[in-house]
């Protein structure tokens, strides 16, 4: 999928990802976290890394077999090593009321592996989730 970098348009990669999780062996609430944490991922690139410019894309691509969903995230934009983010101490966070930080703790907890890979002028993130059997 192609994605162009206006928060307006994850409406579509929730759809497309909704498509393809539904013929998993994942719970709804499963499907619905492994939504979230890619579309946090994708939002961090849209907004921080090509600031919502809308001629800009970043792809995904998705494989899975019955044992593991790979979620390939690719963009070209400001490398974010999501590996090397530092977490923010959640008691702070509540303290100081900041809104935002916490989507790549979320992110790191929902999936079950996650790689980085920065070549030239590509930045590829990639999720994977482990798929139970029925």
């Amino acid at each position: 999928m192609k994605l162009y970098c206006d928060t307006g348009r994850l409406v579509e990669l929730r759809d497309f990802l909704q498509g393809i999780l539904s013929d998993t062996t994942m719970s709804e609430v499963e499907q619905h976290q492994v939504i979230l944490a890619v579309e946090e991922v994708a939002a961090n690139l849209i907004i921080h890394s090509h600031d919502c410019n809308p001629k800009e894309f970043i792809e995904i691509n998705v494989s899975r077999d019955k044992k593991l969903l790979k979620i390939e995230i690719i963009d070209s934009g400001e490398k974010f090593n999501i590996l090397e983010y530092q977490e923010p101490d959640i008691t702070e966070v509540i303290k100081s009321k900041r809104k935002g930080g916490l989507g790549i703790i979320l992110v790191k907890r929902i999936m079950d592996k996650i790689e980085f890979e920065s070549f030239q002028n590509k930045n590829i993130c990639r999720l994977y989730k482990i798929l139970k059997s029925k």
